[in-house]
C-alpha cells in the first residue's frame, strides 16, 4: 500500500479520516507506522496529498493537505475475454496500476461458463481489487469496469461507438502484424482467452476495424502478455 485511499463514507469530519479495519491492519503491521509520521493519501476519484497518522487505537488519519493530481491515465480501453478468476485478480492488479481506467470483461467462445459463477466478479470483490490497484500505483481514479457475458451483442453494438477516433488492435498471433510501439492516439486492445479468439469471433473483430497485431512467435499468459503490452503500447513517461 503506497497510499492510503478513502472515500467521503469515511470522514469523521473535515480533517480527520477513519481507516478500515483493513486499512489500519496493513499499516500497522506491514508498513509498521507510527502515530504521529506523515502518510500518503487521496481522496477516491480526487487529489492525492498527506495525512498524519494517529496510531492503530485511534484507527483514523488527520488530513494535512490535498493537492496534489493523480496520475495521467493511459488513453486506452482494454476488452478482455474473461479469463481464470485467480488470473483475473492478479491482472485487475496490474492493469489498474498501470493507469487503465477502460475496463471491459467480455465472454468469448474458449471462456469457461463456470467462470461468469465465481464470487471474484461481485461488484463489491471488483471495486477491492481495483483500489488495492490504486493503492500500489499511489493513483486515485477508480476505473471504470464493465461485464459483457454476451459476446455478439456487444461487439456489434456496443464497440462501434466505443472505438471512434481509436486506434484499434486485437492481440491474436496468427496472420498478425508486430505490435507498434509508443503510440501517441487513443486506442481499443481487446485480448482473448488462454485459448485464443475463434474464428468467428476474430471476423467480428476485423469487421468492426481492429488490426490484428502479435508479440512474437511465443504463446504468452494473459497475465503476462497484458502488462507487456500496455508498457509496449504506452510506455512510462511518455
Amino acid at each position: 500500500m503506497n497510499i492510503v485511499l478513502f472515500d467521503n463514507e469515511q470522514r469523521v469530519n473535515d480533517e480527520l479520516v477513519r481507516l478500515t479495519s483493513r486499512q489500519s491492519k496493513h499499516i500497522h503491521e506491514v508498513i509498521k507506522m507510527q502515530a504521529g509520521e506523515r502518510i500518503r493519501m487521496g481522496l477516491l476519484n480526487g487529489k492525492m496529498g498527506y495525512g498524519e497518522y494517529l496510531g492503530h487505537e485511534a484507527a483514523a488519519i488527520r488530513i494535512l493537505s490535498l493537492n496534489q493530481d493523480p496520475p495521467k491515465p493511459i488513453p486506452l480501453t482494454l476488452v478482455l475475454a474473461l479469463p481464470r478468476p485467480n488470473m483475473l485478480k492478479r491482472t485487475l492488479l496490474n492493469v489498474t496500476s498501470m493507469g487503465v481506467k477502460d475496463i471491459v470483461i467480455v465472454n468469448s467462445a474458449k471462456v469457461e461458463k463456470s467462470y461468469w459463477q465465481s464470487p471474484v466478479l461481485a461488484y463489491e470483490n471488483l471495486q477491492e481489487i481495483l483500489r488495492e490497484g490504486l493503492e500500489q500505483a499511489k493513483d486515485t481514479l477508480l476505473p471504470s469496469l464493465q461485464l459483457m457475458p454476451r459476446f455478439k451483442p456487444f461487439v456489434e453494438d456496443m464497440i462501434p461507438q466505443m472505438v471512434v477516433g481509436k486506434r484499434c488492435l486485437l492481440a491474436h498471433p496468427y496472420n498478425a502484424n508486430v505490435c507498434p510501439v509508443a503510440l501517441t492516439e487513443s486506442s481499443v486492445l481487446a485480448i482473448g482467452p488462454e485459448g485464443g479468439w475463434n474464428e468467428f469471433e476474430v471476423d467480428k473483430w476485423s469487421e468492426a476495424g481492429f488490426d490484428q497485431v502479435h508479440l512474437g512467435d511465443r504463446i504468452l499468459k494473459v497475465e503476462t502478455v497484458v502488462p507487456t503490452l500496455l508498457a509496449r503500447l504506452y510506455p512510462a513517461g511518455l
